[in-house]
């Protein structure tokens, strides 16, 4: 096959995008654990790489891939989705710039901005990124990013990219607008495609898909950034081991497959609890009653593998409704072929003071479900016996 797939379909890119056979025919990617590469001469290298911290055959591999499925020219990858999103804002962000993100984030990624980059006179404004008003409104001449989660975690809002985009040229400040999408991956969303300056995106996720790698990814259409996330990637040194490398490569060939199941599932699961009288409140962008339905119908393939639900409980309750669940197993992460659940409160989102997870609309009784891809039938009797043991 050519190396340029660029015409083929998506379910086609993710099997052949990103390596050619080598020299003796493989097939599968070559797990390269070497350091350290050859010179000929101190001038002059053997082959391309010198030093597994910059790059090797087998990360290079999986950048590629990961870069074509996102629609994007060039892409890194790291040690885990935080790797990424760190090297990013280390690469645009300098001692009094300004950032505008998302009021409902990823806890480690809102604790990077208010307890690390704040250290280093970076300041942040949080505000609701699906309310176009809002972003425009927080924009300074100082503003260097606008960081957003689409769908967020753990509350599943979706916003408008390419609103985004449009809002953010009309201020005539000309920050990067990134955005991370793990939670839809590029199966499901394209950021690049709706005018994003650069995806960042945890592989740990729907990518690897197994709960068995760790890995992040940057990829941007920008010569410039790239260059600069290069550099900055291999002197912060979070860089992915090549087994991580390899099984993420490996997980990305059967992500479009994986995404149709996850988001079957998570519709019947999300149906079934917005139905449940002991259920408050669903979150999930594929309800009509979603306030971003819309949106997500049109930017997004389909709706995600990720429900997120309110139950009329206290904490206690709550706890044990989660204990209760069999095939749901309690823990943290997201994303892989098994179905999780957990608490964002007293576990993902733990970081985060109780005025913070207030703010960002996190209760003490929201539950966050990765709906993996077992029988559909299966999960819902798992759910529901936990619900009635739970609550009784």
């Amino acid at each position: 096959m050519d190396d340029d797939h660029s015409d083929y379909a998506f379910e086609t890119r993710q099997i052949h995008a990103g390596y050619e056979p080598d020299e003796q025919g493989a097939l599968v990617p070559p797990v390269y654990t070497s350091v350290t590469y050859a010179y000929d001469s101190p001038t002059e290298q053997v082959g391309d790489h010198r030093y597994a911290r910059m790059s090797s055959p087998t990360r290079d591999a999986l950048a590629e891939r990961v870069a074509d499925l996102e629609g994007g020219s060039h892409g890194h990858t790291f040690a885990s989705g935080m790797g990424a999103i760190n090297a990013l804002f280390t690469t645009v962000l300098s001692a009094g710039d300004h950032v505008v993100a998302g009021e409902n984030l990823y806890a480690e990624s809102h604790t990077l901005l208010t307890r690390i980059f704040a250290d280093f006179g970076v300041d942040v404004t949080f505000v609701d990124t699906t309310d176009l008003t809002a972003i425009e409104g927080a924009i300074r001449p100082e503003t260097a990013l606008v960081y957003l989660e689409t769908p967020t975690n753990p509350l599943l809002s979706v916003t408008d990219i390419a609103g985004v985009v449009r809002v953010v040229e009309e201020t005539g400040v000309d920050p990067i607008v990134a955005v991370d999408n793990t939670f839809a991956s590029p199966y499901l969303q394209r950021p690049l495609e709706l005018g994003a300056d650069v995806v960042v995106e945890s592989l740990t996720k729907y990518v690897a898909g197994h709960s068995d790698a760790m890995a992040g990814a940057v990829v941007t259409d920008d010569p410039e950034l790239d260059e600069d996330l290069a550099f900055v990637g291999y002197n912060l040194g979070a860089t992915p081991g090549p087994h991580d490398c390899s099984l993420a490569f490996r997980g990305s060939k059967t992500l479009a497959g994986r995404m149709q199941s996850h988001c079957e599932n998570a519709r019947a699961v999300a149906s079934f609890l917005n139905d449940h009288p002991a259920v408050a409140e669903v979150y999930y962008p594929g309800l009509e009653s979603h306030p971003n339905h819309e949106v997500a119908a049109e930017q997004m393939r389909d709706f995600g593998g990720m429900v997120s639900v309110e139950l009329d409980a206290t904490l206690e309750e709550t706890s044990a409704v989660v204990a209760n669940t069999e095939l749901f197993e309690l823990a943290e992460s997201l994303g892989a072929v098994e179905s999780l659940i957990e608490q964002p409160a007293p576990m993902t989102h733990q970081t985060m003071t109780t005025e913070e997870l207030e703010a960002a609309g996190i209760s003490e009784s929201l539950l966050r479900l990765s709906v993996g891809i077992e029988a559909t039938d299966d999960l819902l009797a798992d759910l529901e016996r936990a619900i009635d043991t739970g609550l009784a």
